[in-house]
């Protein structure tokens, strides 16, 4: 007897408005996907990358111990010892070889996203964010500067886009923040929802609460380090800097020193 042919599953994964279907031939896997993205799946999407996931038994799978991204031949490889992928941006599709596990896709969907995000204005940044009164703040900062505490601390009236990787696009006036799946310490995905980003705030923890002016070279410098962004051409990496620019140019930009505890909420706004 011949072998049995498996049979594909597919799901699209909305983040940001931009659809990227997921498909593969392992039913456990696609379980893990569609428990993994929950509100964020949306099979109904027209989706504007697609990706062949293979699933192979855990263990080594490339020599790359940190995270690797290069572009040759008109193809991105991403690299690290637990997965492998392929991307061709002309035709928007690509492959992954990983483990049944979610972490090594979304080390790829993030890649993905700002890679796309680069050419259209668009950033991804380590940092929390939160809507209120159908508004969006964003928090950035560095390891330790209160991103998490900001989310844990949000009030009632707030929700929460997500405590770890925000998700910014160009918008005819401004920028839209997006809630996306992508949780730190929390361990929460954010709402699927999105709504025009009406402040910055670079944080520092203090003794009082005070919000405070910062230049504009302090503005752009504060918002570049938290972009993430891993790709080292020069084009895109020209877009992303040119982005951070504009972005502090479109949206007031200020310095955030609380005490962390809930009051801190009662300057937002």
């Amino acid at each position: 007897m011949g072998e049995v042919a498996l049979e594909s599953t597919e799901t699209t994964i909305e983040i940001g408005g931009m659809p990227i279907l997921i498909r593969t031939d392992n039913p456990e896997f696609f379980e893990v996907l569609i428990h993994r993205y929950g509100g964020f799946v949306n099979a109904a999407a027209k989706p504007v990358f697609e990706f062949d996931v293979e699933i192979v038994p855990p263990g080594k799978i490339t020599d790359e111990e940190e995270l690797g991204l290069s572009f040759a031949g008109g193809r991105w490889v991403l690299e690290r010892s637990d997965f492998h992928a392929e991307w061709n941006a002309a035709s928007g599709t690509g492959m992954i070889r990983q483990a049944a596990n979610p972490y090594a896709i979304d080390s790829a969907m993030r890649i993905v996203h700002s890679l796309l995000l680069a050419r259209q204005g668009g950033l991804l940044l380590h940092a929390a964010s939160a809507v209120r009164n159908g508004r969006a703040f964003l928090f950035a900062g560095v390891s330790g500067a209160g991103k998490t505490t900001m989310a844990r601390l949000a009030p009632p009236n707030v929700t929460l886009l997500t405590d770890e990787i925000s998700y910014l696009r160009k918008a005819a006036k401004g920028y839209t923040a997006f809630g996306t799946p992508f949780a730190g310490e929390l361990a929460k995905p954010g709402e699927n929802i999105s709504a025009p980003l009406a402040a910055v705030y670079l944080l520092a923890k203090g003794e009082e609460n005070t919000i405070e002016p910062v230049s504009e070279t302090h503005a752009v410098r504060g918002v570049l380090e938290s972009v993430l962004f891993f790709a080292k051409d020069p084009e895109l990496v020209g877009h992303v800097f040119e982005s951070a620019c504009e972005l502090v140019r479109q949206v007031p930009v200020l310095r955030l020193t609380f005490v962390p505890d809930a009051r801190v909420w009662e300057m937002v706004g």
